[in-house]
């Protein structure tokens, strides 16, 4: 195993290292939130809506195939070149993006950025593991989670600024001076890295088939949380093909010489776990961060600004929760402890806002902090669990899969609530706003509060009263749906971290 401290490596290089990693994290997470609040003005431009939720989607997707792949790739030949080559990448599409002149290229540069990104976010996680050993990465992983949980707050409100001052091209231009110097400090501080000894052999088919597995499972979902019924023939369909990918991928992974995603990993009873732990917290985290100002503007009748404000405690929470994790783990050399405290507290606090009105908003926002606390927890310690139970051969694998559950969860998370809350709002007497949010392109919530606000005044407190009984029923769901994490965080093993044994840091 790599050491901490290799010849010609001091104190100071992990320090500059960090910095650059942590770069390449927040641009990445950026992206995925920055967009949503000009998605009006670009549709507004381009008169387009039939692409328009791909600019969301289409990155998410990109992101979520590129990041396994990555994962193999810097096992193989090493990670400074493909961290370099992702940041490279992520930056022109920013470009491509600014300089779109329709909504294809939008969505085509988009795609490209969403390739780049997979790259920065899964190969700087890696990099963590080669070089500090596991006993302390728990701190290191914390402040990754703070670095999302940082772009999650920034990212619309200066998503909202750029468009409402300057122009949503703007959104995206914003990443050239970011991105460059992103680049230039990874390209001078990566350096001593460890640099595979092995022959590198590429699985092209299983790419290929996981490239069409994924996307199609992806695809379906997202058409699923806007609007499409399971029984559609073109979500069937997408679902059948990932279905048949997926299986044909598992069955050539099995057969293969130097496999994409090594078969014997899904073996690994921690390392199992740990995933179903990543996917749950992720599928809460991502899921309530749209939920709940849809909740609060819709019920309430506050405007977009106060409902990202009414988001400010969970997303507050999520740094807390990541370092006290991070310091913990380090300490005492046990990371279930954490991801058990953090699962058993995210049904409890999601029960919790179900039966609290937004309008209560101290105990609202006491446990939208507590969520936010909750997932901190179970974010870093996830992923170096799992670094911890596999070899370092396949640390790069590893934690790129963790990152591909921690994708898969927040996406899946958001296409069910989504179509859930479109199911509830038509089988209640609410039906006519469901009719106006279905013709609403991704789940915006905007159509929901036009159709709200054209009600005069009784019938709108009516509907109010109506909608926050859905979001309660909802949110009950969402909570339901949390006790598997639980499950999973009760069911795995107690072990003890890799380095330091001897002395707690």
């Amino acid at each position: 195993m790599t050491n901490l401290h290799q010849p010609g490596q001091t104190k100071p290089a992990i320090r500059s290292i960090l910095i650059a990693l942590m770069l390449a994290i927040f641009l990445g997470a950026l992206d995925q939130t920055i967009v949503a609040v000009s998605i009006p003005a670009i549709s507004a431009q381009f008169k387009d809506v039939g692409l328009l939720a791909w600019v969301i989607s289409g990155y998410m997707v990109a992101m979520t195939v590129a990041v396994p792949i990555y994962g193999k790739l810097g096992d193989l030949y090493g990670r400074r070149r493909l961290m370099l080559f992702g940041m490279g990448l992520f930056t022109l599409a920013s470009l491509f993006c600014g300089m779109a002149q329709s909504m294809e290229q939008l969505v085509l540069a988009r795609i490209i950025q969403g390739i780049g990104a997979g790259g920065m976010i899964s190969v700087s996680q890696a990099i963590i593991g080669d070089i500090i050993p596991p006993r302390e990465r728990g701190r290191y992983q914390g402040y990754f989670s703070s670095m999302y949980a940082v772009a999650s707050v920034a990212g619309p409100v200066l998503g909202g600024y750029m468009t409402e001052y300057l122009s949503w091209r703007w959104v995206f231009l914003i990443n050239l001076p970011l991105g460059l110097g992103a680049w230039l400090v990874a390209q001078r501080t990566l350096v001593g890295l460890p640099i595979p000894q092995r022959k590198p052999i590429i699985d092209y088919l299983g790419t290929v088939l996981m490239i069409i597995g994924l996307t199609a499972l992806l695809l379906g979902i997202t058409e699923v949380g806007q609007g499409h019924r399971w029984n559609d023939s073109q979500v069937l369909g997408l679902l059948i093909t990932a279905v048949i990918a997926l299986l044909l991928f598992v069955l050539h992974e099995r057969r293969t010489l130097e496999p994409l995603l090594p078969m014997h990993l899904f073996l690994n009873r921690n390392a199992l776990l740990c995933w179903c732990t990543i996917f749950f917290t992720s599928f809460q985290a991502i899921s309530l961060t749209v939920l709940m100002p849809l909740r609060f503007q819709s019920v309430t009748g506050a405007g977009a600004d106060s409902a990202a404000l009414h988001l400010l405690p969970l997303v507050m929470g999520l740094p807390m929760g990541a370092y006290f994790a991070g310091r913990m783990t380090s300490v005492t050399g046990y990371y279930k402890p954490m991801i058990l405290t953090g699962a058993l507290l995210m049904p409890l606090t999601i029960l919790g806002m179900a039966f609290t009105p937004p309008q209560a908003v101290l105990l609202s926002s006491l446990f939208m902090w507590v969520s936010g606390i909750a997932g901190g927890l179970q974010f870093p310690t996830s992923l170096v669990g799992t670094q911890n139970s596999v070899e370092q051969r396949d640390i790069g694998v590893a934690t790129s899969t963790t990152n591909l559950f921690r994708s898969l969860g927040g996406a899946v998370g958001v296409a069910l609530m989504s179509a859930l809350l479109l199911a509830l709002l038509q089988d209640s007497s609410l039906t006519h706003l469901a009719d106006a949010s279905m013709v609403a392109e991704g789940t915006s919530g905007n159509a929901l509060l036009e159709g709200l606000n054209s009600a005069d005044g009784p019938a709108r407190d009516a509907l109010r009263g109506e909608l926050q009984l859905t979001f309660r029923h909802l949110l009950l769901i969402s909570a339901a749906v949390a006790l598997l994490g639980l499950a999973a965080a009760i069911a795995m093993p107690n072990k003890v971290l890799r380095g330091r044994e001897d002395k707690a840091h």
